[in-house]
């Protein structure tokens, strides 16, 4: 990951309600949703934008766009059934900007 890959994470996670939403997608089992079987099977700990929508409490078009721009930036990824499109944690994308970015910001051992 480079500095800009890492800067567009860091922009996505600077906005309060958009690190709630990462903290809540981590545990997808309390967003206390009754999922389709077909999402159970094919995009275990996805979350309907409505329940996220829900929890915080803000517009359905602020909560897209929140989810859009940490899609971009990596932290989730996004399925759509029908009508409705279900958000999870992008945990591989999440680790490796965990790692590059605390290596970036290590000292150098001599």
């Amino acid at each position: 990951m480079n500095n800009e890959d890492i800067l567009t994470v860091l922009k996505s996670l600077s906005n309060e309600t958009r690190l709630n939403i990462l903290c809540w997608l981590r545990e997808p089992e309390q967003m206390n949703e009754k999922l389709p079987t077909v999402i159970k099977e094919e995009f275990p700990g996805g979350v309907c934008v409505g329940s996220i929508q829900e929890k915080s409490g803000l517009a359905q078009s602020v909560i897209s766009s929140y989810l859009s721009s940490m899609q971009k930036a990596g932290l989730l990824e996004s399925r759509r059934y029908g009508q409705w499109t279900y958000y999870r944690r992008n945990e591989e994308a999440i680790a490796a900007f965990l790692e590059d970015f605390a290596a970036g910001l290590q000292a150098k051992k001599k």
